[in-house]
């Protein structure tokens, strides 16, 4: 049967810590808010009910949108259409069961790409927090169909963290738990970590090619770093336009991390990346701003365009824009030519060491201790 929402009550139980190990206070997820199974066995829970990190914007067309709904006006049609995409979206939540459902009903039909598994396409992650404050990774979500549904299990009380798709977009997304059981989600404001990370950029920064949601370079940067990211990666379509411009500097983030050689031609690396800079410099005068050299597989810097990045990075920095940071692509993919499915999108093994190479230039930003 289905009941009405009622609302969250906060409580005293402390499933969540921090990164200092403090406890965080939850709310208690009232089971007058969920829908009772058929079976009487089982109580689901909208995900909407619980913390939604990774979400720049709280006025979407969509819920579970990257992007505000006026971006609709002003950037270009494909943009918009990879905004619907849940790439670095997550929710957090604890339970007391040991086992958890989810189920989930994607946007878009197609599950896979030729070069990236229906895992990280339209799967879901799930990780939980062990005792030392490490994320460990507990299973993933195979999608198999357009609605899927897949049990965990977890070990109760511990903080966990739900990793939605890559890219494919979602219409639902729900957590089921035996009835009797409880369901918590944290209060955000306790983790004190910060304004978010914002990634701006190409298919690679989204999560191509990532065997699963949890793989994703930005992904692995929050885990490791423990603050909060924004992706803001689409795929074929990290170019730099003035509308993008204009919506990133909107935000309020800690850093901006631009990566978008990918998808520029060195032209325009020298047309665009001056305005946009300023632009987002203008809005925050203070915000660290971090301009990423595109990856080479064969290990190769500078690039070609890595160079003219650097050119428009000196004339910035000679003309008096503070703040900003050039990121050579040193170590990113390594030296043993393994860190691809293609020769440009990352694989896991591509992904972790970028991620690596980012967390290390974003510690000393953040003021993040080494």
């Amino acid at each position: 049967m289905s009941v009405g929402r009622s609302i969250m009550k906060t409580t005293t139980k402390c499933f969540a810590r921090g990164a200092a190990g403090s406890p965080l206070s939850a709310k208690e997820i009232s089971r007058q808010s969920g829908t009772e199974d058929p079976n009487g066995k089982t109580v689901w829970y909208d995900c909407k009910l619980l913390a939604l990190e990774g979400k720049g914007w709280e006025a979407t067309e969509s819920y579970y949108d990257r992007l505000p709904a006026k971006a609709r006006a002003t950037v270009p049609p494909v943009v918009w259409d990879l905004s619907h995409d849940t790439a670095g979206m997550f929710v957090r939540f604890s339970t007391d069961s040991e086992a958890l459902e989810v189920r989930w009903t994607l946007l878009k039909a197609g599950l896979a790409m030729s070069h990236m598994p229906a895992t990280g396409v339209s799967g879901l992650d799930i990780y939980a927090r062990d005792k030392s404050g490490k994320w460990i990774y507990q299973g993933t979500g195979r999608p198999e169909k357009t609605s899927n549904a897949r049990t965990f299990n977890v070990a109760p009380g511990s903080e966990c963290i739900l990793y939605l798709p890559l890219y494919n977009g979602l219409k639902s997304i729900e957590i089921g738990i035996p009835k009797g059981k409880t369901l918590l989600t944290p209060d955000l404001s306790g983790l004190k970590r910060g304004k978010p990370v914002v990634f701006y950029g190409t298919s690679i920064i989204q999560g191509g090619c990532a065997s699963r949601p949890g793989l994703a370079a930005v992904s692995i940067v929050s885990r490791e770093l423990d603050v909060p990211v924004v992706n803001l990666g689409f795929s074929g379509n990290g170019r730099m336009e003035q509308a993008l411009a204009d919506i990133l500097a909107e935000l309020d983030p800690s850093v901006y991390v631009l990566d978008c050689l990918w998808n520029m031609e060195s032209g325009l690396v020298n047309e665009r990346v001056e305005p946009f800079v300023k632009t987002l410099r203008k809005a925050r005068p203070d915000t660290p701003i971090v301009l990423v050299e595109d990856t080479s597989v064969k290990d190769v810097s500078p690039t070609e365009k890595g160079r003219v990045l650097r050119a428009v990075y000196d004339k910035l920095t000679k003309d008096g824009v503070k703040g900003i940071h050039f990121l050579p692509n040193t170590g990113m993919l390594g030296t043993d030519s393994e860190g691809t499915v293609d020769g440009c999108h990352h694989n896991d093994l591509g992904m972790m060491r970028q991620a690596d190479v980012l967390s290390k230039a974003l510690r000393p930003l953040l003021k993040l201790a080494k």
